[in-house]
């Protein structure tokens, strides 16, 4: 037996640069920290052991702890185990993935889909997948870091553009030389809540002959025709190669999926290695996204509630003096950039005081002097609740200073 090195500063984190980082991280006010909730999810919940208003979730119809959608899961467990046991190229391809692929394609108007165990994993396999060592991918200036590393991954050569610059994307398209170019973007951008010119990304890229990927995690059952995202509400259902889309925001529950034509997704699943070397989706998570799905279907008024609700979250934040940026008013992210790290910190921590969570956001999640609050409306608010999450946010404002 090899015996265990003795314990030294340098094993215990001091002097290899773990605990310099993280003091730093400190002193700059980036620190991440864990919060503690012990209920289940809602508009209401017990944050470090007294309730508060819950105002940054991405359950944006308030699904996750939907009765039917929690008893869909436990159906779920209870017929088909806790777990698939496998990949689904292996033994864990259930019958109830398939069925939940059907039904996901048919909600984005594509010939089919395949699974994905998360959006972050459904990001780096579908990018690397499409884009090797010759080729260029483009990528918007505020993708989301599972693309960002999904192009990095794909040891392609990136091009970054300016956020929703399409003279920007223009000129980086016509440098790709003839190369086999792939542009990448979000649909609904999860930090700002902007959407994409996307029309104009689908034409640049047809010029060009070059592939698109769409990421609408913060688009699927919050925009377009019955929450079908962004790409259906321009009808860009075919121009569009791979909509990536997640189960774990609107539909409440856990992966992802990438919808797209039968021939996309026989490639994928042979050459996007996260989906190949991961094991499938929990049963669980597959019963309550079709339960999810099921009523994102059957009740449009849960998503006419949540555009209500983002409505008058905007309403009542202006009300208080916050400049709301220019977002389509349906839209339920409302960022309130402060700029100073420290003082996102301080506003959260005043915020919490009054009972409304509302986490400070931070770099690197977004760019230096843009720390904010990340506020989310969603169908379960009431509204009474978030024009007085409003008051309680603008008094910790002026109390700042």
């Amino acid at each position: 037996m090899i015996p265990a090195p003795p314990a030294t500063a340098a094993s215990e984190g001091e002097g290899t640069g773990v605990g310099a980082a993280l003091e730093e991280l400190r002193r700059a006010g980036l620190l991440r920290e864990l919060r503690t909730i012990d209920s289940a999810p809602g508009a209401h919940v017990r944050l470090d052991g007294r309730e508060v208003l819950l105002l940054c979730s991405n359950d944006y119809l308030g699904l996750a702890g939907h009765p039917s959608v929690r008893s869909a899961a436990a159906e779920a467990a209870q017929r088909w185990g806790a777990g698939a046991g496998a990949s689904r190229l292996v033994s864990g391809n259930l019958a109830l993935h398939e069925r939940l692929e059907a039904e996901l394609a048919a909600f984005k108007g594509t010939e089919a889909s395949v699974l994905f165990g998360s959006g972050y994993l459904a990001n780096l396999g579908v990018i690397a997948a499409l884009a090797g060592r010759d080729d260029v991918v483009v990528s918007d200036a505020r993708n989301h870091a599972s693309i960002v590393d999904g192009c990095r991954l794909a040891r392609a050569e990136t091009v970054v553009y300016g956020h929703g610059d399409l003279d920007a994307l223009a000129g980086a398209l016509r440098r790709t030389r003839g190369r086999r170019a792939l542009v990448v973007t979000d649909a609904v951008f999860s930090m700002d809540g902007d959407l994409a010119p996307l029309e104009g990304i689908v034409e640049l890229a047809r010029r060009h002959r070059a592939r698109v990927i769409v990421d609408e995690a913060h688009a699927t059952g919050v925009v377009g025709p019955g929450g079908r995202g962004l790409v259906a509400e321009l009808g860009l259902e075919r121009e569009v190669d791979v909509t990536i889309g997640t189960l774990g925001k609107a539909l409440g529950s856990y992966g992802a999926f990438a919808a797209c034509t039968r021939q996309m997704a026989a490639y994928l699943l042979n050459r996007a290695r996260t989906a190949i070397f991961s094991t499938a989706l929990p049963p669980p998570a597959a019963g309550a996204a079709l339960e999810a799905l099921r009523l994102v279907r059957e009740e449009p008024a849960l998503l006419e509630r949540l555009h209500a609700n983002a409505r008058t979250l905007r309403d009542a934040l202006a009300t208080q003096g916050f400049q709301i940026p220019a977002t389509p008013s349906t839209m339920p992210i409302v960022p309130l950039v402060v700029g100073d790290p420290r003082a996102a910190m301080a506003l959260c921590e005043a915020a919490l005081a009054g009972g409304v969570f509302a986490q400070a956001i931070r770099p690197p999640t977004v760019p230096a002097g843009t720390s904010r609050l990340r506020l989310v409306a969603t169908a379960a608010h009431e509204e009474a609740d978030l024009r007085a999450a409003a008051a309680t946010l603008g008094a910790a404002a002026s109390d700042r200073g």
